[in-house]
């Protein structure tokens, strides 16, 4: 496979009603890679993978998720639950013509990508997760250890109505100020920005929060068989200075995953590694993707 990388370009995915904007990367007849996104973030996140991805021989694919694509926004919170998550993911591989499919997951990306290895492990070749915790191992990890709990506080405070307002005045200066201390390159930021920047996309955003703190409990009893032994080849990358995920969290996932399984630990990378330390990351998804593909 080549090393070179390809350009990336932008276009728009037709599922059903739905509209999903993208960013892509090369041959429509290589292998699939969907990458997905968290939250405050966009496809944008995967601008340095993609091109990586691609130059190594596959199709790599980001869609702004439900919500964050205009054309698949909804006003109701409902429409937010796991199960649409979920499904999102197949139907948009069903639209790229993908039987199989690898997965890639960022943060909120993430957690939806282990729903999705749990409901339909055939259909992935494998996994690759960054960030987010397996969910039996985010839910120990809130339970009996005061660094998660306090590291996810925000799930709460999202739960206030009043937070779009509060994150969006001045010129988003909350956001801003979250996303640069966490080291987010400023054009990123804005990039981000220029998405969550108008209200209706960020309560579309604060959406996920709201539908699972509700559901998300009662979809990992949905999906627990699933859950408690996730068969698809996993790779999992952390950064050791994740402002959002504890160590027990990161160490604990390995207990869930009954597949070959990779734990990789970025030192001095926080929660936004493929801003942080991209070429690092592409490198080590091309490396679990390339040694997985076809084995599945």
């Amino acid at each position: 496979m080549s090393n070179q990388t390809e350009a990336v370009s932008e276009t728009a995915l037709t599922v059903g009603d739905l509209t999903f904007s993208a960013r892509m990367a090369g041959r429509e007849d290589a292998p699939l890679v969907l990458c997905l996104h968290g939250f405050p973030q966009t496809s944008f996140a995967y601008r340095h993978q993609l091109p990586a991805l691609a130059g190594a021989g596959f199709r790599a694919v980001a869609p702004d998720q439900r919500g964050y694509s205009p054309g698949a926004r909804f006003d109701s919170v409902a429409d937010y639950t796991v199960d649409h998550l979920v499904g999102d993911i197949v139907d948009l591989a069903d639209a790229l013509d993908a039987q199989t499919f690898h997965l890639v997951g960022h943060d909120w990306g993430g957690a939806v990508s282990w729903l999705v290895a749990a409901a339909h492990p055939d259909r992935l070749v494998s996994l690759s997760i960054l960030s987010r915790p397996h969910p039996f191992a985010f839910a120990r990890a809130m339970r009996e250890t005061e660094t998660q709990a306090h590291r996810s506080r925000h799930h709460k405070a999202f739960q206030d109505p009043n937070t779009e307002d509060l994150l969006l005045e001045n010129g988003a200066r909350r956001l801003r100020e979250a996303l640069a201390d966490q080291r987010v390159p400023p054009d990123a930021i804005d990039a981000y920005l220029n998405v969550l920047g108008e209200k209706s996309a960020l309560t579309a955003a604060l959406n996920w929060y709201r539908a699972a703190h509700g559901d998300l409990g009662h979809a990992s009893e949905r999906f627990r068989d699933g859950l408690a032994h996730i068969s698809v080849p996993t790779l999992y990358v952390w950064g050791d200075e994740d402002a959002t995920v504890s160590p027990e969290a990161a160490k604990w996932t390995a207990s869930y995953v009954n597949a070959p399984y990779s734990f990789v630990t970025l030192p001095g990378v926080g929660h936004f590694s493929t801003d942080q330390a991209p070429q690092d990351v592409s490198q080590h998804l091309i490396r679990h993707i390339s040694d997985h593909h076809g084995t599945n």
